[in-house]
């Protein structure tokens, strides 16, 4: 049997007010997602929170600034005076920063953002943790949405903002919480990995790839600190693990003590039967077009040789064999808090993406311009493949342009160089934005690459270039995990003053 959840009121377990007068909480690198997520949250229980960071900007800072919580920019010892409480300090931060060592000098009471999560909401929660190298948010804004519609109520910390929640972070009004459980260090004081603190019950490991290179040595390293997160996972809980992903059964063979369920993509039926045979289960998703929008999910498990419990059929509006498999792992953990397969696939259906998801920022002259997160070699293929392949089903006339910023740590460090001009031959066109410091060997980018390639040293470069040589008709998919400068905006104002169709590639 399963143990008894709390109330949300029992959350509370230390008091957000001390004789009526509000504790105070800052936060450092509040613009972040994650610590954004947590200062919404600690807003929602009743804490006088503020934030600085070196940039503020949207969407963020939109709904930190809805929420009432006083935002500062830059990292000055003056933002902490009155001394908060509380000082809950962003992975961004390391020693030398102006507020860090004012935070050390004068002895202020400070954590990190996931031992703050850690004690103050998860307690006692049934958490639902979404993990993996890629997918964690979309995967998360999935699950979370399944549960919402369910009528469950959930809690949720979603490093996103959606096109269905509110916000990127709420308390909830139930017993479950769900978490992007990332990989990444937890703060200067404490390298130990954000998703060794939260203590899922049901958990996804998505997928495992080498990333952030800055504070991982290499794979092995990644796979130890998941390991970590599977020891964590009570023995009454759940693993929802991918089908045939060789970097995570290396994770389950260092030792596993929870009950397993996978999931896959066209997966032959008796292979399915097989895994599924004598307790288990397994899902299985055949596509029924090439773009993944339209799909029959299939549950395995029923008897001895795990024959069909049900089939389903999934219309959405989403594209992407990336994205199908999200969505199969969110069902699959709402189905095991309670949520049967019929109402979540309802729930997938009427989910409508995370901001920075191949989000749809405007359409000038018959030329769209898209924001997307990617900033992983692996991220951006399945990007570009998934508008490839519904530009094709569309038998439209219209080009697919990726324009790149590789910002991440582990971009700089030219970690994936040859991955990186192998991710984009889907696209008709790559234009490279090339930071001021990088490890990249950008010359070779364009040299290397199978379609035209171009790489620009700053923003105005790009979008002058596009302006002058776009036509109707053109996809132009911007990846990048920060602003990009405002990029979009520019591209799209210049779009509306330019000829388009006059000129081409």
């Amino acid at each position: 049997m399963l143990p008894k959840f709390c109330a949300i009121n029992s959350l509370l377990i230390n008091q957000p007010s001390r004789a009526g007068i509000s504790m105070h909480v800052h936060i450092l690198g509040i613009c972040g997602t994650f610590m954004g997520s947590l200062a919404i949250i600690a807003k929602q229980l009743g804490y006088r929170v503020s934030g600085s960071d070196a940039n503020v900007y949207p969407p963020m800072s939109t709904q930190l600034e809805e929420m009432g919580i006083d935002l500062m920019e830059g990292f000055r010892p003056e933002h902490l005076y009155p001394e908060p409480d509380l000082v809950i300090i962003g992975n961004a931060l390391s020693r030398g920063n102006p507020a860090v060592e004012h935070v050390l000098n004068k002895g202020l009471n400070y954590t990190s953002g996931p031992q703050w999560l850690s004690q103050f909401v998860l307690l006692d929660r049934w958490v639902l943790g979404v993990a993996g190298t890629h997918g964690k948010t979309s995967t998360s804004a999935m699950l979370t949405w399944i549960l919402e519609n369910a009528g469950m109520k959930p809690g949720y910390l979603i490093g996103g903002v959606t096109n269905n929640l509110p916000r990127s972070a709420d308390i909830g009004d139930s017993a479950f919480f769900v978490v992007e459980a990332d990989e990444y260090d937890s703060a200067f004081f404490d390298k130990r990995s954000k998703f060794v603190h939260y203590g899922p019950r049901t958990a996804i490991l998505n997928n495992l790839e080498f990333d952030h290179a800055d504070i991982f040595d290499d794979l092995e390293a990644i796979q130890r600190q998941f390991h970590h997160l599977i020891r964590t996972v009570p023995g009454n809980g759940l693993l929802i693990v991918p089908h045939d992903e060789a970097t995570i059964e290396r994770v389950l063979r260092m030792g596993n003590w929870t009950p397993e369920q996978r999931f896959g993509v066209a997966v032959p039926e008796e292979v399915c039967k097989k895994l599924a045979a004598n307790g288990g289960v397994f899902w299985n998703a055949k596509l029924l077009n090439g773009q993944g929008s339209e799909f029959e999910l299939t549950k395995f498990g029923h008897g001895s040789t795990g024959e069909v419990i049900s089939r389903t059929l999934v219309k959405w509006d989403v594209t992407g064999v990336h994205n199908v498999k999200n969505g199969i792992a969110a069902i699959a953990a709402a189905h095991h808090v309670g949520v049967d397969v019929a109402t979540a696939v309802e729930g997938l259906q009427t989910y409508k993406g995370v901001k920075r998801r191949m989000e749809l920022r405007g359409e000038v002259e018959g030329v769209k311009v898209y924001d997307d997160f990617a900033h992983h070699p692996t991220a951006i293929m399945t990007t570009l493949q998934g508008i490839h392949m519904k530009l094709k089903s569309e038998a439209a006339e219209s080009r697919l342009i990726a324009v790149i910023e590789p910002r991440s740590n582990t971009m700089k460090l030219g970690i994936h160089q040859q991955q990186l001009v192998e991710a984009c031959q889907k696209a008709d066109m790559v234009i490279w934005q090339k930071p001021k410091m990088s490890g990249l060997d950008f010359n070779a980018l364009v040299a290397d690459s199978k379609v035209p390639g171009y790489a620009f040293s700053t923003t105005d470069e790009i979008v002058s270039f596009v302006e002058a040589n776009s036509i109707k008709g053109d996809n132009i998919v911007v990846m990048s995990n920060g602003s990009f400068n405002g990029i979009h905006e520019k591209l799209l104002r210049a779009l509306d003053h330019s000829p388009a169709g006059a000129s081409g590639f």
